[in-house]
């Protein structure tokens, strides 16, 4: 095939060289018209396979990195469902303490010493004595208040000894 198109190729150019000049000019226009749309043909054709590849590459890149992002998203959704998780039972060991403590506040007495007093226990204004209640000097007792033994009454006998 080589050979046929060399053989062609030099039978063109003998014609081209004993041919006039006009028209060696209009078969300058046609090829180079050819040469052209040869051109225009061949370099499209290979951008469009060019943009096929790209494109191809592009979906096979979107598929992995959609496939990517959803393993990530399942592992995120696993990870804040586990911390979730281990808040409430964080949660509920914080209500419980609650609960036992609000239990031991509300069922203190004054009687039970081993658990906290609640408020109840607190003492009133009310409660605490004041400057008035105190005793005056005049009614602390002195050593002449103390009775003897003459004076002390006895089980079996009435006043003044009746």
């Amino acid at each position: 095939m080589d050979d046929m198109k060399k053989a062609l190729f030099k039978a063109g150019k003998k014609i081209f060289d004993k041919s006039p000049e006009p028209v060696k000019e209009k078969i300058e226009e046609k090829v180079k018209e050819k040469a052209k749309e040869k051109f225009v043909e061949a370099t499209e054709e290979k951008l469009q396979g060019k943009m096929n590849e790209a494109s191809e590459k592009l979906g096979r890149a979107k598929d992995e990195n959609a496939e990517k992002v959803h393993g990530k998203a399942e592992e995120a959704k696993e990870k804040v469902q586990d911390v979730l998780l281990s808040v409430r039972d964080k949660l509920g060991n914080v209500k419980e303490a609650g609960d036992e403590f609000q239990k031991k506040m509300s069922s203190s007495s004054s009687s039970d010493k081993k658990k906290v007093k609640g408020y109840n226990d607190i003492k009133s204004a009310r409660k605490i004595k004041s400057s008035t209640d105190i005793k005056s000097s005049v009614k602390i007792k002195s050593s002449n208040d103390i009775k003897s033994s003459s004076s002390v009454r006895t089980m079996g006998s009435g006043p003044k000894g009746e």
